[in-house]
């Protein structure tokens, strides 16, 4: 039933190690236009992710509530928080471990492929989709782990807990879970905050992407509501 999760985890593991190992073989000037590099990306990726089929009222509703919400659990401030714990324990001084803890949590939990590919592999047993989104993951560890250093493969707990829960609670929701909400509704919503994730590594902003997760949990709720009318 998570099997996908399963090998999602291990390949940001080894890719993180990966990006670890060679990555003090890099120029920090390098390294810094390798992440501008990124950001631009990862903002490509968000407006192509945002540009689906799909009502966008139910998903501005959602961000604003979502967003509400995840500010008053201040999320991005617990994760904050779990980084730097985990740097301490670690004894890493790396300036930009927090930084990657949270671009890869955030960015390996966001995405479609992640909603999508996790219920599939709960309500089929078919982890096809999420064997496709290790192997992107897995290449992005290597590249983020090798500029933003080891707080990189510490996402990779979180993608173990995050899709393994939807996993097991895919069938629970079963009623919610159209194709075109559980695609297109969280496509529009993840896409939103992958926008603010590029913009974030270009350093433009300073968007608290982790306090919009919980708009990604609405949607389809949103949309369920949205079509009685």
């Amino acid at each position: 039933m998570i099997t996908g999760t399963i090998v999602n985890t291990i390949a940001v593991t080894a890719g993180s190690l990966i990006g670890i190992t060679f990555g003090s073989r890099i120029k920090t000037k390098t390294k810094d236009a390798v992440v501008k590099a990124l950001g631009l990306a990862v903002l490509v990726l968000g407006m192509k992710m945002s540009f689906v089929n799909h009502d966008f009222l139910p998903g501005l509703v959602s961000l604003v509530l979502g967003t509400g919400i995840g500010e008053f659990l201040d999320i991005e401030m617990k994760l904050d928080k779990t980084g730097k714990y985990l740097q301490e324990k670690t004894g890493s001084n790396s300036g930009t471990f927090v930084l990657g803890f949270i671009t890869a949590t955030v960015l390996f939990c966001v995405g479609s492929m992640t909603i999508v590919g996790a219920i599939k592999d709960g309500l089929n047993n078919d982890p096809s989709v999420l064997y496709v989104k290790s192997l992107l993951d897995g290449i992005s560890s290597i590249i983020l782990a090798s500029t933003l250093g080891i707080g990189v493969i510490f996402s990779a707990i979180f993608v173990f807990v995050y899709q393994g829960l939807l996993s097991l609670l895919a069938s629970k929701a079963t009623f919610l879970l159209s194709e075109e909400v559980y695609v297109n509704g969280i496509s529009l919503v993840g896409g939103i905050i992958i926008l603010g994730i590029g913009l974030n590594m270009l350093e433009l902003t300073k968007i608290k992407t982790a306090n919009m997760l919980p708009a990604l949990f609405i949607i389809p709720f949103m949309d369920f509501i949205f079509k009685l009318f």
